[in-house]
């Protein structure tokens, strides 16, 4: 069970073993990009040109999309990037239900784990494979293992190594599940951490905040939804940064010294390297400063 691209390697892996896949869910073709064609989620997609059987599903309550489910007579029900299932769908296979979720648990339960990690400034993140139970994120662990963030790193390219190194540990979960030589963990609820999903507010930049907090969230945020502020009345996004230099400038102060493009912050400075404007592709600082002149602030 899937939807996004996040889900296909963990599709590819089981498909390319020894275990049979049934069947393959995910959501219901939707309008995607410019036009009113509707197209099928990448999941979909995939399990099409493998072969696979598609089950679609819109009410995930409904009888029958739970009868479906039943007559398929599985072992288990593999959750990858889906939606929260109701206990009376978890309860259907022989086995249980196992998600890959891409954070270590308990920290960052939610539907944003990978961006909540890296806008935190964490140094670790990894993935949890777990038995999915009535709450969310909260089931016992099967397997995890743990991948390190570097310093300048943004969530899309955590997001690609996850999407990756998740599948092959999703396959050991399985094998491991089928020759019964897994030990289950439980998870401590008291150092759980919230990863909720993120809204256009969130993404709002301040720059009244120390440089690393401000560099964090610019990296946490990229490609997708994208950190932005204010610039001379529009909206200017932003992509990839480091810490600049230490300058004497009020937060928010937008500026260029020797080339670079560097933005005040609460203790010192943060150089951007890629941003856009209203109506422009996204372009790095040289481009940047090629059409603009660096001045004013970011509010």
């Amino acid at each position: 069970m899937g939807s996004p691209e996040f889900a296909i390697p963990s599709l590819e892996k089981l498909f390319n073993s020894h275990h049979t896949i049934s069947a393959v869910v995910s959501n219901v073709d939707k309008r995607r990009g410019r036009g009113s064609q509707t197209a099928p989620t990448p999941v979909k997609a995939r399990a099409l040109e493998l072969g696979l059987k598609v089950i679609e599903v819109e009410d995930l309550r409904s009888k029958d999309f739970a009868n479906e489910l039943k007559e398929l007579d599985a072992d288990l029900f593999v959750v990858v990037a889906f939606r929260v299932l109701p206990v009376s769908v978890l309860e259907i296979p022989k086995i249980g239900s196992v998600n890959l979720h891409a954070s270590l648990l308990p920290k960052y339960r939610g539907a944003a784990p990978i961006h909540w990690a890296v806008m935190n400034g964490e140094e670790k993140t990894g993935c949890t494979i777990f038995f999915l139970d009535e709450k969310v994120d909260t089931g016992n662990v099967i397997l995890q293992k743990e991948l390190f963030i570097d310093s300048n790193e943004t969530t899309g390219e955590v997001y690609t190594r996850l999407m990756e190194e998740g599948s092959n540990a999703l396959l050991d979960a399985v094998n491991s599940i089928e020759n019964k030589s897994y030990t289950l963990l439980q998870q401590d609820d008291s150092k759980a951490t919230p990863a909720p999903k993120l809204f256009k507010d969130d993404c709002h930049v301040h720059f009244n905040e120390p440089a690393e907090s401000v560099h964090n969230k610019i990296r946490g945020l990229s490609p997708f939804p994208t950190a932005w502020a204010m610039w001379n009345g529009q909206k200017f996004n932003m992509y990839s940064s480091k810490l600049g230099p230490i300058a004497n400038v009020d937060p928010g102060e937008l500026f260029e010294r020797e080339g670079k493009l560097l933005v005040g912050c609460k203790d010192g400075t943060v150089e951007l390297l890629e941003v856009q404007v209203p109506g422009k592709k996204r372009m790095n600082a040289e481009e940047f400063l090629n059409g603009y002149t660096a001045e004013g602030n970011l509010e």
